[in-house]
């Protein structure tokens, strides 16, 4: 078990509400977890039932209408707006399910920016835009404009750009919805390099192989966590286990 100290992310009790009166949804109730540096945890459940909601919140894109968050051993609700987007510039890297690229920028630009934003050098931020964009491999469509790629292209230009600032913490959306069974065993062996490079990583997926690969699984159903199972150790969990999971085959 981490300490506050020691944990990149420590989650407890969150709470996120939408809307007031019968149209009150609860997206995320009491959910709490805790990762040390190099650790994962994937996120499982039915559609609807919260991961992504749960994701913008450890990201400080949504504030938690109760609960606390520790992120890099800063307490996100003592954050101004600012403070959080200082946070996100430099500890956390999103990959976000609809890519959220900017159209007109080409593939290794929209890599470039975070560093850029984050005060890297231009030469600097290009160097290691070339370096992700190969890790994925794009390196012969960095030049291309977001509306030239395929959808799986567009998916990895994402995850190259979340990588950008070496972030402490990766938090990504179903990150293989877009790509075909040759780029997600690429992606897997990335992520299994992050980790071992002590990346921390947080991954809603609906995607078995993926959840095979982290520390423990959280599945979540109503916005509430339902199952929780440690995957530490196991070197290749059974993909019967995990779906016999509640809400793995919704």
């Amino acid at each position: 078990m981490t300490t506050e100290t020691d944990a990149v992310l420590r989650a407890t009790a969150l709470r996120k509400e939408y809307g007031h009166g019968d149209a009150l949804v609860r997206a995320v109730d009491d959910v709490g977890l805790e990762l040390a540096p190099g650790e994962s945890t994937g996120i499982m459940g039915p559609s609807g039932c919260g991961k992504s909601t749960l994701l913008y919140l450890l990201g400080g894109l949504e504030r938690p209408d109760a609960g606390e968050i520790w992120v890099a051993g800063e307490q996100t609700s003592r954050l101004s707006e600012s403070g959080l987007a200082r946070l996100r510039r430099h500890a956390i890297g999103f990959v976000f399910q609809a890519f959220h690229l900017i159209d007109e920028l080409t593939a290794a630009e929209n890599v470039e920016l975070p560093a850029l934003l984050a005060g890297a050098s231009p030469r600097s931020a290009r160097r290691r835009a070339a370096e992700l964009l190969d890790r994925v491999g794009l390196a012969d469509r960095s030049r291309h404009l977001p509306s030239a790629l395929s959808g799986g292209q567009r998916q990895r230009v994402a995850v190259a750009r979340a990588l950008a600032n070496r972030p402490l913490l990766v938090l990504a959306d179903e990150p293989t919805g877009n790509l075909d069974t040759a780029a997600t065993q690429d992606l897997l062996r990335l992520l299994g390099e992050l980790r071992s490079a002590g990346q921390t990583l947080v991954i809603a997926t609906h995607d078995s192989r993926v959840a095979a690969t982290a520390d423990q699984l959280m599945t979540m159903r109503d916005g509430t966590l339902v199952e929780q199972l440690s995957l530490a150790g196991r070197a290749t969990p059974g993909v019967a286990a995990l779906t016999a999971l509640p809400g793995m085959n919704s």
